[in-house]
């Protein structure tokens, strides 16, 4: 499986509709769907999935995974079934054979259906090392009863790698993916892990430091850790309306939910430009040859998911 920042062909946008999850604020969110679809223009080509019928607009977690075999490109067709049928996801989850289909993605279309794999659930580095955890491959009407061997095995032998990292701590408040690891660590190029810093709202978070700092690349060198701040506590009430006061539901705004894309990095921003500049300087460090873009997503987050769980980039 290619690293997030290697040679990309194109990324890929599910656009929002009037039957999806974002119905009571079309106009704001395919407003962020815009300036998205602009930045990555600007860089290299974008599939818009409009015409084919879907559920939801999460194109990470229903997109195809490539994977380069022998010099070919292999599209991976795994199952997505909302996040561990939390949501509806039959429409979702045709797109893929559809656009195949149509010819608009190019590579060796290989169907793994039977098994649930959602995109914001892995990094890869590029070498042979893939990110993920446990609270998400494990959790349940995932993939059960398969054990956590026989995952790994099945992802060592799909995704080409030589060892899986699992991580044991982590999670956001508000999130519903049982903790993607794109919301929480990214791998980026000399060896570099980004990753979201805890708080008191967040311990389990200083406890995934730790373990990160405990790990080893695949040459037995520690990784060089860049800790990115989380945002401020962003509420939504009952009536929709976005907060800081505590009033509602808390929402899993984390600034490593960001896209990699050729030329720049597309960074989620959340109206805090204190914490958004500071965490764009960050991502710059690990990326000093790319211009860091950043994109509010403010109301992107109001369905739990950020900028990197709007795209699926191709290769």
């Amino acid at each position: 499986m290619m690293a997030e920042w290697e040679p990309q062909s194109c990324v890929q946008l599910t656009w929002p509709h009037a039957l999806t999850d974002w119905a009571p604020i079309l106009e704001e969110i395919t407003a962020v769907y815009e300036e998205m679809k602009r930045e990555i223009e600007k860089r290299e080509p974008l599939l818009v999935v409009e015409d084919i019928p879907h559920n939801d607009t999460w194109a990470r977690d229903h997109g195809f995974i490539s994977v380069e075999e022998n010099g070919q490109i292999l599209l991976l067709d795994f199952c997505f079934n909302g996040w561990g049928d939390k949501f509806p996801a039959e429409l979702d989850n045709q797109i893929n054979f559809h656009i195949y289909q149509q010819g608009l993605i190019k590579g060796i279309y290989e169907p793994h259906l039977d098994f649930v794999l959602e995109g914001g659930s892995i990094e890869s580095d590029g070498k042979g090392t893939i990110f993920t955890t446990r609270c998400c491959l494990m959790a349940p009407h995932r993939n059960q009863p398969l054990t956590q061997d026989e995952i790994e095995e099945r992802l060592k032998l799909w995704l080409g790698a030589e060892r899986i990292v699992w991580l044991h701590h982590g999670s956001l408040i508000g999130d519903d993916t049982d903790g993607h690891i794109d919301t929480l660590v990214r791998i980026c190029p000399d060896d570099t892990l980004l990753y979201t810093g805890g708080d008191n709202d967040h311990p389990d978070l200083l406890d995934m430091e730790r373990e990160l700092q405990d790990l080893r690349t695949i040459d037995g060198q520690p990784y060089r850790l860049l800790k990115l701040p989380l945002p401020r506590p962003i509420y939504e009430n009952e009536q929709g309306e976005i907060n800081h006061e505590g009033c509602g539901n808390r929402l899993p705004a984390t600034y490593a939910n960001y896209l990699v894309i050729n030329g720049a990095v597309l960074v989620p921003t959340y109206g805090q430009p204190d914490l958004d500049k500071k965490a764009m300087n960050i991502v710059g460090q690990a990326y000093p040859d790319r211009e860091i873009v950043g994109i509010d997503c403010l109301h992107v987050i109001r369905q739990h998911g950020s900028l990197h769980c709007c795209t699926m980039q191709y290769y």
